[in-house]
């Protein structure tokens, strides 16, 4: 597995900088006297993940030395500076977690089940105890997007054609492995290849590829790059065998993917997974209720609005819908003091 990236962003300065590893809070409560650091492990720089977490390390960040929430300033948690640090993906951002080796990182709702469970990909290595759950903060609906030429109208029509199931190690190919499955499909029934989206876009556009796996926020600019070039169409997953997905998987919701996110696609069912906010269960409690209260502060709402497309879809009402993992107790008790949880 690759190793997490050594660049950062240290959310208040904006520019990458060369660091060494922070040191981990201490036992103490953040206070605004002294500034302590926060690591969250997000994806690669282009990723969506990299810039919802560089969104999250704003808002929750209060440095000493700063104008009060009430006054004007930020409504972050008193004295902490949250560093966006940048990481293969979901999977290594598991592995920092358990290591200790960052205080918290977004992750695919169904990666961390599995992880926290130790099933499927983690059924060898088992289960990763020291994870914790935030929040759930958006979707990312599962786009299997074909080329329209090739007149692919179900899971069974994939047999024998060029698909994507994502980059190795990433957890879109983990997702794609699990949908094939219940479909009745196995890998060798099609000709797999392992390509990050852009390229698998790429790939279909030149007619180099039948369809690929993409699990992402609605709507994909990747996606609707595609479609403004290239005629294609969505597979749906719905009715029997989107329940079973849901009855095999916990981490499964289903959505549907509207006429209006990509240029000349129907409306199309299909089921989505939950970007989880995950923390290591050694940060204190108090510093997670403040995190937690931090993100869903009124007065951070426009942040969240303004600061990304997905951004509009974090949302406090389903922030413990389909987490599918233990709440940290900090998290806990601020939702049970909101009324979100009993």
């Amino acid at each position: 597995m690759a190793g997490l990236s050594r660049r950062m962003v240290l959310t208040g300065g904006g520019a990458l900088l060369a660091m060494p590893a922070l040191r981990p809070l201490p036992a103490a409560a953040v206070s605004a006297q002294e500034a302590r650091f926060f690591r969250i492990a997000t994806g690669p720089t282009e990723s969506g993940y990299f810039e919802i977490g560089s969104l999250l390390g704003n808002i929750v960040s209060s440095p000493p030395g700063g104008r009060e929430c009430d006054r004007g300033g930020s409504c972050g948690v008193p004295g902490l500076i949250a560093v966006t640090q940048t990481t293969p993906g979901a999977i290594a951002n598991i592995e920092a977690i358990r290591t200790q080796r960052v205080e918290s990182a977004l992750c695919q709702a169904d990666i961390a089940y599995w992880a926290y469970h130790g099933t499927s990909l983690y059924r060898k290595q088992g289960a990763v105890r020291n994870l914790r759950a935030i929040a759930n903060l958006y979707p990312e609906a599962l786009h299997v997007v074909t080329r329209r030429a090739a007149n692919i109208r179900e899971f069974r029509q994939l047999r024998g054609k060029s698909v994507a199931l994502g980059e190795k190690d990433s957890s879109t190919l983990v997702t794609a492995r699990a949908v094939l499955q219940a479909a009745g499909l196995q890998e060798k029934d099609i000709k797999a290849q392992f390509l990050k989206p852009a390229e698998a876009a790429d790939a279909l556009r030149e007619g180099k590829l039948d369809a690929f796996f993409d699990m992402a926020g609605l709507p994909s600019p990747i996606i609707a790059d595609l479609a403004a070039s290239t005629e294609i169409s969505l597979l749906p997953i719905a009715g029997p065998f989107a329940q079973r997905l849901m009855a095999a998987y916990p981490f499964f919701a289903e959505t549907y993917v509207p006429v209006t996110a990509y240029a000349g696609v129907t409306e199309t069912y299909t089921v989505s997974v939950g970007v989880l906010w995950i923390v290591a269960a050694e940060i204190e409690e108090s510093v997670v209720y403040g995190l937690t209260r931090a993100l869903w502060h009124p007065n951070n709402r426009r942040a969240l609005e303004n600061g990304h497309p997905y951004g509009k879809l974090i949302r406090r009402d389903q922030s413990t819908e389909a987490v599918a993992l233990q709440l940290h107790p900090g998290a806990a008790l601020y939702y049970f003091e909101a009324g979100l949880i009993k």
